[in-house]
């Protein structure tokens, strides 16, 4: 089922310009999908459209977004929006802003959150965008990559600028340790475990320095902090603990 048109005008449109091979707008089609972006539109594709190998390339996101529009001229295609980004790696002499992807993206949440539309345009894989096309742009995008070897395939492309719009609204944290039904260690637990420990250390010999095992102690305690323990696991150590306790005791009869 086709994803509903209206759900795309929250989101911004993807443009591409004179995209010369099918494989190449089923790839950004699928690199659009992946990011939350569905409107896709195509200023004079070289072999047509629809286009078969598109089809394949993209996946089924092609089926899952609403129909490609084509257009003959990109001023067709970007006429009902009102914040358009050109994307290019190129320096155009021309006096425009230029933004990272990650500047469009944030700024274009704000444009629509106003009621804006938002565009981001891409050029044909192997001359990028005219000069004359660039110049319809409210802004251009540029993204910092190696200096020295800047080239970018248009699947990349889209799905680096697709990226970025992504993440600026995706509040998954950072970083997060699924406790698969269990919960963390409490410090009561925790500090049952380090008298366990340490019991079991001082029999078998292993604390037997004096002057260093304070100093031991505080390790043995800041790795096991660092460990982030669930209680599952304390009940895992406690039991290892006391099975190596019971292979000791018949050596020590001997």
């Amino acid at each position: 089922m086709a994803t509903d048109p209206a759900q795309a005008q929250a989101a911004p449109a993807i443009i591409l310009v004179s995209p010369q091979l099918g494989e190449n707008i089923g790839a950004a089609a699928r690199a659009m999908l992946n990011c939350g972006l569905t409107d896709l539109r195509l200023v004079a594709p070289r072999d047509g459209w629809p286009n078969p190998a598109a089809d394949r390339a993209s996946v089924g996101a092609l089926d899952l977004m609403p129909p490609v529009r084509v257009f003959d001229q990109l001023g067709e295609a970007i006429a009902d929006l009102t914040m358009v980004y050109a994307t290019t790696a190129r320096d155009r002499q021309m006096v425009k802003p230029i933004v990272t992807a990650r500047q469009a993206a944030l700024e274009s949440r704000v444009h629509l959150a106003v009621g804006g539309k938002v565009g981001f345009v891409f050029g044909p894989e192997r001359t990028g965008l005219l000069s004359d096309d660039v110049s319809l742009a409210n802004k251009l995008i540029t993204v910092p990559l190696n200096p020295a070897f800047t080239s970018l395939n248009l699947g990349q492309a889209v799905l680096l600028i697709g990226y970025e719009w992504f993440q600026s609204g995706n509040e998954t944290p950072a970083s997060q340790l699924p406790m698969n039904g269990t919960l963390p260690a409490t410090q009561a637990e925790l500090q049952n475990f380090f008298a366990h420990l340490e019991r079991e250390l001082d029999a078998c010999g292993f604390l037997r320095n004096l002057e260093a095992r304070p100093h031991m102690i505080r390790n043995l305690r800041a790795m096991w902090q660092r460990a982030e323990l669930t209680e599952q696991e304390v009940r895992t150590l406690h039991g290892m603990v006391k099975e190596l306790t019971t292979l000791r005791a018949p050596r020590r009869r001997q």
